[in-house]
């Protein structure tokens, strides 16, 4: 396992898709012990039977007439890459023995994380006073779409549909009439590291109390917390994010690529095929160094002036940056002070040379595919020492005998049973 100052946390990973992963693998990268508990059929199926996984697979290679990895469970780049630095045990737990054995890692375990919907727990007889009556120390973390109360409790919860009900979509978008969606699951990432900082804290309070607690969140409220300003805004009067909202009672609200407070703001195109520059002018110093690399703009305008004629400075910008790269136009305000960067695509952001000094991306997996490192430095972290993603059920007999002492038939039963496993099934 990787080292760092959760070294000799044990975390049982019980999430799927994109919040829970992700709030694992913080966990993971921090030095945590994380043993992913998967269903036999988790990964999808062992027989290929068509189609290409989001984020395609693993690395360049593909083999057979199919197109596909000989063993595509296994290399699903959009699972890989959330589940580096963790072990895996894969486990029925809709069997009575699977059950047992997973209440046994319970009780040796000292986080269980799980985003299942809110009743799949309890269904499974793993909710958390069933857990905790094994181990009063657990800290369970459960993040259901909207919580473990409320009248939305049953419901389908999907990142894409729980962000417009937070309402950060009605203040996305180029006028009142067109609110758009990010269409990126931005609760899930959100959800994620609230859930890490929440498990950093209740460790912290079992050091003092001894005792272990239920952690829970949704991802509709983690999308919530991040509606501040425009909340605010609505409860001193303001009309923000409201539908019909005149632009200039918008406040925080639908501006497009405009800002409320500052001006110019916007995205420019660029020389090239679909090339941008993101420019930010936050005050009149800025102004008057913008004004000082693109001819035609006054730099006596104030705020006020720049915000009345927002449409002929745009127009004024982006005949300046059609005529260069977007790196070099980046280049050029940069050194006059002006916050601007460009608009990078995934190639773009591998390359960057910033991002490459610095060694984020960690080459772990095979490709060799680029996967996102830890955005946390400090001291005693470090990627020399992280491991990739594991294979389904590759460390089902060194947990279960590392943890529970199991011996060598006792793991056998369970295999010959079907409860433990290391491919699918079927």
């Amino acid at each position: 396992m990787a080292d760092g100052p959760l070294r000799g946390v044990r975390v049982l990973d019980l999430t799927h898709v994109w919040a829970g992963p992700l709030a694992t693998r913080v966990l993971a990268d921090l030095g945590a012990e994380v043993v992913k508990i998967e269903a036999p059929m988790g990964r999808g199926p062992r027989r290929y039977r068509g189609g290409l996984p989001i984020g395609g697979w693993l690395g360049a290679g593909v083999r057979g007439e199919t197109g596909a990895p000989e063993e595509p469970w296994n290399t699903n780049a959009t699972f890989v890459k959330l589940q580096r630095n963790k072990r895996s045990v894969a486990l029925d737990l809709k069997t009575d023995s699977g059950r047992d054995t997973f209440l046994e890692l319970a009780e040796a375990a000292d986080v269980l994380m799980e985003n299942f919907s809110a009743r799949a727990m309890p269904q499974l007889g793993l909710a958390y006073e069933d857990v905790a009556q094994a181990n009063p120390r657990i800290i369970y973390v459960s993040m259901p779409g909207f919580g473990k109360s409320g009248p939305y409790l049953d419901r389908v919860a999907f990142g894409p549909t729980v962000e417009p009900m937070s309402g950060l979509t009605a203040v996305l978008g180029y006028g009142p009439d067109e609110p758009r969606n990010t269409a990126m699951a931005l609760m899930d990432p959100i959800t994620a590291v609230n859930a890490a900082a929440a498990v950093a804290d209740a460790l912290r309070r079992r050091e003092r109390t001894g005792r272990g607690r239920h952690v829970e969140m949704s991802l509709h409220e983690g999308g919530v917390a991040f509606c501040g300003p425009w909340l605010v805004e609505t409860q001193l009067g303001g009309r923000s994010g409201r539908r019909g909202a005149r632009p200039d009672e918008q406040g925080v609200g639908r501006l497009g690529n405009r800002h409320p407070r500052l001006a110019p703001h916007g995205v420019y195109p660029c020389a090239g095929d679909d090339a941008w520059v993101a420019i930010a002018c936050r005050d009149d110093e800025d102004w008057r160094g913008l004004c000082g690399v693109v001819e035609g703009l006054d730099p006596n305008a104030d705020l006020a002036a720049r915000q009345a004629g927002q449409d002929r400075i745009n127009a004024t910008l982006a005949g300046w940056t059609r005529e260069r790269g977007k790196v070099e136009a980046a280049r050029h305000l940069q050194a006059a002070g002006v916050a601007a960067g460009p608009v990078n695509t995934t190639p773009d952001m591998t390359a960057d040379p910033q991002v490459r000094a610095r060694g984020f991306f960690v080459p772990l997996e095979p490709g060799p595919t680029p996967m996102p490192g830890n955005p946390i430095k400090m001291a005693g972290i470090s990627t020399r020492d992280w491991t990739p993603c594991p294979r389904i059920g590759a460390d089902n007999r060194a947990v279960l005998k590392e943890w529970l002492d199991y011996d060598d038939e006792r793991v056998e039963v369970l295999e010959d049973a079907g409860v433990l496993v290391d491919k699918p099934p079927r």
